[in-house]
């Protein structure tokens, strides 16, 4: 499983959250590793970088699975950690539905 990390401008060191992002994804999807080809994660600030707002953190996710179409889900917060794991634990749950769904 590929697993690539977007950001924009607005967000802060990129290479620990990349690396970060890579290793929570490989480790709480790794059973769905022989279906999945990749992962994209983006992230972004929506208000920029020194605005703070409600729910102006971002986390756009797409799920490829193979040989089925990709699954897109979306989550914002006030906080780039919360989104992201909110943003983990929906792609999570709507790969579990995608696959229920080939196997019956």
């Amino acid at each position: 499983m590929i697993i690539q990390v977007n950001t924009d401008n607005h967000i802060q060191g990129k290479e620990e959250l990349n690396t970060y992002v890579n290793n929570l994804f490989n480790e709480k999807l790794q059973r769905f590793d022989s279906y999945l080809t990749r992962i994209e994660v983006h992230l972004s600030d929506e208000n920029g970088g020194g605005k703070a707002g409600a729910d102006d953190k971002k986390c756009n996710i797409e799920a490829r699975l193979e040989n089925l179409d990709p699954i897109f889900i979306s989550s914002q917060s006030d906080d780039i950690s919360k989104a992201l794991h909110d943003g983990l634990a929906k792609i999570k749950r709507a790969i579990e539905h995608q696959l229920d769904k080939v196997k019956n």
